[in-house]
C-alpha cells in the first residue's frame, strides 16, 4: 500500500538521511514535503492529504507536540523520531504510532512504516466494509464518508440527490447539503430498497418527499420544500409506479 509522507525536522542533515533511508529501504513511502519548523509543516500538512508525518520532537520556536496541538484532530499517523528517549511517555500519549530514535535504525525505521502500512490496510478494509451505505444493515440509515471517518444520515431526511460528476449532492429536508465524492448510481444501488428513484440521470429523489407531480412528456415533480425536479421520459413510468 502506498503512504504519502511528509518530514518534520529542523536538521537539514538528518531530513536528508531519513529521505534517503525512505526512498531505499521503504519503496511505497513517498515524501511530498519537507519542513524545518512548526509553521512550514502546518501548511504542508493542511495542503496535503497524508498517510504519515514523521516528526522530530525537538524544533526551533515550538515542539512536536505544540504542532499536534494546533492541528487538533488529525486524520494521518506519527512517527516520532528524537534523539531524547524520555519524551516516549509523551509520544504514547499524543497517540504516535511510532517512536524512532536517533540515529535512526535501518530495521526499526522499516518496522515503523510497516506497522502504518498495517494500520491504513485496516482502516481501508473497515472503510469498505462500513461506508458501503446499505440501509438495510441499520434500517433508515446510511453512512457517507468523510475524510475523518463517516457521518451517519436517516434516510428519511434525504429530500433528493444530485450528481455532480464523480460526485453526489445530497440534499436534506433541513436546508442543508452535503457533497460525497461518490457517484449518483452508488447512491442510486445503496438505496434501492428505501423509497428512492432515478427519476433524471442527475436525479434521486425521495418519493415520500413528492407532494405534486406535474404532467409533460416527462414531467416534473414537486417535493416538500418547493423544489421542482424535470422527470425524463424514460423514468417518467418507474415513478408513477410508486403512486399505482
Amino acid at each position: 500500500m502506498k503512504l504519502n509522507a511528509i518530514i518534520v525536522e529542523d536538521e537539514q542533515t538528518s531530513r536528508d538521511i531519513l529521505k534517503s533511508y525512505l526512498n531505499k529501504y521503504c519503496p511505497n513511502v513517498t515524501v511530498l514535503g519537507e519542513a524545518e519548523n512548526i509553521d512550514e509543516a502546518l501548511i504542508l500538512i493542511r495542503n496535503n492529504q497524508l498517510d504519515v508525518v514523521f516528526l522530530d520532537v525537538e524544533m526551533p520556536y515550538g515542539n512536536a507536540f505544540d504542532l499536534l496541538d494546533k492541528l487538533g484532530s488529525v486524520n494521518f499517523e506519527t512517527v516520532f523520531v528524537t534523539a531524547y528517549n524520555h519524551y516516549a511517555i509523551d509520544a504514547l500519549n499524543a497517540h504516535a504510532s511510532y517512536y524512532l530514535m536517533k540515529p535512526i535504525s535501518i530495521d526499526e525505521l522499516i518496522k515503523a512504516v510497516d506497522y502504518v502500512t498495517d494500520i491504513k490496510i485496516k482502516e481501508n478494509a473497515l472503510q469498505d466494509q462500513v461506508l458501503v451505505p446499505k440501509t438495510n444493515s441499520v434500517e433508515g440509515k446510511i453512512t457517507i464518508p468523510q475524510l475523518d471517518g463517516f457521518e451517519v444520515l436517516n434516510t428519511q431526511d434525504i429530500l433528493f440527490c444530485k450528481a455532480d460528476d464523480n460526485y453526489t449532492e445530497i440534499h436534506l429536508n433541513n436546508s442543508k447539503k452535503k457533497i460525497v465524492s461518490k457517484t449518483l448510481k452508488y447512491f442510486e444501488e445503496a438505496l434501492n430498497n428505501s423509497s428512492f428513484v432515478r427519476v433524471h440521470k442527475s436525479y434521486l429523489v425521495n418519493v415520500k418527499e413528492v407532494v405534486k407531480y406535474v404532467k409533460g412528456k416527462g414531467g416534473s415533480v414537486i417535493l416538500s420544500n418547493g423544489q421542482e425536479i424535470i422527470v425524463s421520459a424514460s423514468k417518467k413510468a418507474s415513478l408513477l409506479a410508486y403512486f399505482k
